[in-house]
């Protein structure tokens, strides 16, 4: 994988929301059960973790319920187990505004609209995880739903191209996309996590056969 400076990673993975950020005692454990079995397959898969420098990358969620979601919060990816107090539970959000509330020991990821993006689009879809891997990503990079590459992650218009992306594309088959203007950036969806997460471990297996 290559590894990007400090500089150029900062640089990209500032908050791009106006978070409001309720500190709270952590999330009851039964509620992240799930989300630290998958997220330690994927620290284990490389597909979340952080780069040489210290920079932490990808993160999950899941449907708390129609209104709320719990995802990974920020800067996470250096620890190699999470527990309770890295998770952060979305209780609002404003695409148009570009904002949205917290609740939890940690802030909210910085992909927090785009996993409020499509929870928003299907209700049916209960689980999310946004990995990094530059050789898969390289690999499905218009090959699945991508999207523009002048589009920042972790933005408005990232989850209004999302909506895009559902209506022009066979995104709600495949539930799988591509960030082009976010390099190595990869995003599943499905019904749970485990659906999610085996749709990429399935295209990280190929992609190993395939070298």
């Amino acid at each position: 994988m290559q590894i990007r400076t400090k500089t150029e990673i900062m640089t990209e993975i500032g908050v791009k929301f106006n978070c409001n950020w309720i500190k709270e005692k952590p999330l009851h454990t039964k509620w992240i059960k799930e989300l630290n079995h998958w997220r330690d397959v994927l620290y284990n898969s490389k597909l979340i973790g952080a780069y040489e420098n210290g920079i932490g990358y990808g993160n999950l969620s899941v449907r708390f319920d129609q209104q709320h979601f719990i995802i990974s919060g920020t800067a996470t990816g250096n620890y190699k187990q999470l527990s309770a107090k890295h998770y952060a539970k979305v209780t609002d959000y404003d695409l148009t505004e570009n904002s949205l509330t917290s609740l939890g020991p940690i802030k909210a990821s910085a992909e927090s609209l785009t996993h409020a993006a499509i929870y928003e689009h299907d209700s049916s879809i209960n689980a999310v995880i946004h990995v990094h891997h530059l050789g898969l990503w390289g690999k499905l990079l218009n090959k699945v739903p991508t999207t523009n590459d002048s589009i920042e992650y972790g933005t408005t218009a990232m989850a209004f191209e999302i909506f895009r992306l559902f209506e022009e594309t066979n995104l709600s088959e495949q539930k799988i996309f591509v960030m082009a203007g976010h390099k190595e950036g990869i995003v599943v969806f499905g019904k749970n996590l485990t659906e999610a997460g085996a749709i990429i471990l399935n295209e990280l297996n190929n992609f190993h056969v395939d070298k």
